[in-house]
């Protein structure tokens, strides 16, 4: 009796620390959902994307260990991204085309780079691509939505990825595999271009809109977003091996 009591009581103090946390951190995931929206169709409702995002955030609530060191909103934010791009990526919004372009400009990132030992220019990645310069933007622009959220895959939303990697290679390793993913993600963020970093930690960090950081940088919206692009892409060839 005595169990069932207390089990009672810490019950009812957990659900009571959840609603309070998730009351606290409403704002944030309506700020998460805008911040999203700015790279997306029209086709994409902000309300789904709030509506997902209130999933994460309970579920972070109720899972959240202080012990672990991070803050609430930085796990939390965690889990409201990945909440919604599961929402994006059920409705499939992205087009086949998008898809394939982009595995080629990865594609083309890493064998440039690979043979000249240095970051790809990006002449020379269009005519690895034997296109010209403008279609090489085009392609990036085009490219620009759909590798917001695999970007977001490699960093927001790790966990999953480190998750997947334990469960190809299950050994009493996965602890150090989770460590080198983290450093070579680290790794590969430091060695992008200046201006490729600056955009991303501009982005992500200080959450700026792409209008905002074109004025920051004296650049068009759509340069930014080509900018964007292809860090992403560039981060997605400089760690082909975990995927």
């Amino acid at each position: 009796m005595t169990h069932a009591l207390g089990y009672s009581m810490y019950s009812e103090s957990s659900l009571d620390r959840s609603d309070a946390l998730v009351k606290q951190h409403a704002l944030l995931v309506k700020r998460i959902a805008h911040h999203l929206m700015a790279r997306l169709p029209s086709s994409v409702q902000v309300d789904d994307l709030i509506q997902a995002g209130m999933i994460g955030l309970l579920e972070a609530s109720r899972k959240y260990e202080p012990s672990k060191g991070a803050s609430f909103e930085t796990y939390a934010g965690i889990r409201i991204r990945g909440s919604m791009m599961d929402e994006i990526r059920k409705g499939d919004w992205v087009p086949r085309s998008v898809h394939k372009n982009s595995r080629r400009i990865a594609e083309a990132i890493k064998a440039v780079e690979d043979r000249v030992g240095r970051d790809a220019r990006d002449q020379e990645v269009a005519d690895e691509l034997g296109i010209d310069i403008a279609e090489y933007y085009a392609c990036l622009q085009d490219s620009a939505s759909g590798k917001l959220f695999s970007f977001e895959e490699v960093t927001d939303n790790s966990e999953g990825l480190i998750e997947h990697v334990g469960e190809a290679v299950s050994s009493p390793f996965e602890g150090l595999q989770e460590d080198a993913f983290r450093q070579g993600l680290a790794d590969a963020i430091a060695g992008l271009p200046e201006r490729e970093r600056l955009v991303l930690s501009l982005y992500y960090d200080e959450e700026l809109n792409l209008k905002e950081i074109g004025q920051v940088l004296s650049v068009s919206e759509s340069r930014v977003s080509q900018i964007h692009s292809q860090a992403a892409m560039r981060l997605r060839s400089r760690l082909s091996d975990w995927f």
